[in-house]
């Protein structure tokens, strides 16, 4: 286990790749490094059979012996600024936002963004030319609002950095160097809603890359802007995104978050500058990380990995002496098993130990609101009235019935002319025959609390949040309803079993709260959205096959 000494030597290791640039260097930059002492290789780690230990000696020559328990590096880029959202009444609703600067053919297909440091240090940029093509308001082609065809995921703007080699681009590193006109003609009024989607594997490091663009429709504010990671946990402030305890990100520049997963369940993520108006004007996403138990290999034992393999690694065992640990060990046992549906190894919400939360398909599913004279008042230059916040259209993953069963990304005309893949996440949930799905359900709602409910199909809560319905002693006390209300801040891991339910059935996801079923003074909108049973679903789109 890593002394309270070693941790401190290597925290000054990552804060000095971040700031170490020279006088001359550019205010825009992004950092995803293709090795670091936990992960010398950017390769994912497919299995998990134990702890590894990786020597290594520090720079006053003494040796040092990390724990790696697999992994990978992950990455990420994203803007801070405005943009637009259309809702389902057909108003388009001005937004503070984050938008996508990487993993955009992933998020424009309702994805999460992050990417492999082999996919993400790939340069859209080749002899003077932009390969593929970066539309305005990308991933959407202005001629046919559409996004066939495009495939980049990597970072955009990102480009060989000529100056470290003599003044020639060919064969200059990729070093994080980037073209500035690139990503403000990409990421200016390119808000989406929900924020981009992050999804990141236990044990992954996660170098997440924010770019201030700046606020094109109030060129007034000198808005700074923020990631704090909502109920995560984190070994340094200086990470944190709270802007007392760490810094902010002011217009023009960039910073680099790090975070090392520490444990499965869904997160969510938002900007700590004026929280509850930013939170109010759409700068809210969500996270979740996928559990270890994912990597155990197919017919191995669950509960050995969990209770065996994590208990010989003393930052993640459970105590005997009264210290609680995020898992208890479970009381029974499973094998794991390959999915029947598609040959690859069983996916579980959390280190289960007995694959009570095994799941087919997952769903991440935000809950959000929007008062539509709060965001009008902040475009135009007024003083924002906070006491008579009020919500008036209730969301899904940025959409309100009946936009959260349209499939594909939404669109919507910013006042700049183009389109922006405005909100990219569908809410329908398509679950396979027998088959079980996930609802990663947040509330990032500022005014009210939110319920919501099943009829016909129950829900299995294994997880309220990111953490595992567990006793101390280990006994599952994960419980069925028909019914979650959250507060704002607050997640739940909700499985839907459609064990015994007949191909072609349909129920519906929605609130009871029958005043949040409206779009403004539109009836029948709201929260709700619809749930398929089908043969098969494909994996890739989640579509029903």
């Amino acid at each position: 286990m890593l002394s309270v000494s070693h941790l401190v030597r290597l925290l000054p290791v990552v804060a000095l790749s971040l700031f170490a640039l020279d006088a001359g260097a550019q205010s825009m930059r992004v950092q995803c490094p293709k090795g670091t002492t936990l992960h010398p290789s950017t390769d994912p780690s497919p299995n998990y059979t134990g702890t590894t230990i990786i020597p290594f000696t520090a720079t006053d020559g003494t040796n040092i012996q990390y724990k790696s328990n697999g992994g990978a590096i992950k990455c990420q880029q994203i803007s801070g600024g405005d943009g637009y959202a259309t809702m389902a009444d057909g108003t388009q609703t001005y937004l503070f936002g984050f938008g996508p600067l990487s993993g955009l053919a992933d998020i424009a297909n309702g994805l999460p963004g992050t990417q492999l440091a082999t996919v993400f240090n790939t340069s859209n940029v080749s002899n003077g030319g932009v390969i593929p093509a970066i539309w305005v308001g990308a991933p959407v082609t202005q001629a046919t609002n559409s996004i066939a065809g495009y495939s980049f995921n990597g970072a955009i703007g990102l480009v060989p950095n000529a100056e470290a080699n003599g003044g020639t681009a060919a064969g200059a590193p990729l070093d994080g160097h980037v073209d500035p006109g690139i990503i403000m003609n990409v990421g200016v009024m390119n808000a989406n809603q929900p924020a981009p989607l992050i999804a990141i594997d236990e044990d992954d490091e996660l170098f997440l890359t924010l770019t201030n663009v700046g606020m094109i429709m109030r060129p007034d504010l000198f808005e700074a802007h923020t990631v704090h990671f909502h109920g995560y946990p984190n070994a340094s402030a200086f990470y944190d995104g709270v802007p007392d305890a760490s810094i902010s990100i002011s217009i023009g520049g960039s910073f680099t978050y790090y975070y090392l997963a520490p444990d499965a369940g869904t997160y969510f993520w938002h900007c700590h500058i004026s929280p509850p108006e930013h939170l109010q004007m759409g700068m809210v996403g969500q996270l979740y990380v996928r559990p270890r138990q994912n990597r155990v290999p197919v017919g191995n034992s669950l509960w050995t990995a969990l209770a065996v393999k994590q208990q010989a690694d003393q930052r993640t065992a459970c105590a005997t002496e009264g210290i609680l640990c995020s898992t208890p060990v479970p009381t029974s046992n499973s094998v794991n098993q390959a999915n029947d549906r598609s040959g690859t190894p069983a996916k579980y919400a959390y280190n289960d130990g007995d694959g009570t939360t095994r799941y087919d398909v997952e769903y991440p599913i935000q809950i959000h609101g929007f008062d539509p004279n709060f965001h009008f008042v902040g475009m135009t230059f007024n003083p924002e009235s906070f006491s008579d916040m009020k919500d008036k259209y209730f969301l899904l993953n940025g959409r309100s019935y009946p936009d959260t069963v349209q499939t594909g990304t939404m669109t919507t005309q910013a006042a700049d002319g183009t389109l922006h893949a405005s909100q990219p996440l569908p809410t329908i949930i398509n679950i396979p025959f027998n088959g079980r799905a996930l609802l990663r359900l947040s509330d990032l709602d500022v005014t009210e609390y939110q319920t919501l409910a099943t009829l016909g199909i129950p829900m299995t809560v294994v997880g309220y949040n990111a953490r595992l319905l567990r006793d101390l002693a280990g006994n599952n006390t994960a419980y069925v309803t028909n019914s979650v209300t959250l507060a704002g801040g607050e997640s739940a891991d909700v499985i839907l079993d459609a064990t015994g339910l007949a191909v072609g059935q349909k129920f519906y996801l929605y609130t009871p709260n029958l005043d949040h079923l409206s779009n403004d003074a539109e009836n029948f909108g709201g929260l709700m959205t619809e749930i398929n049973i089908c043969s098969a679903v494909d994996p890739s789109t989640k579509q029903c096959s």
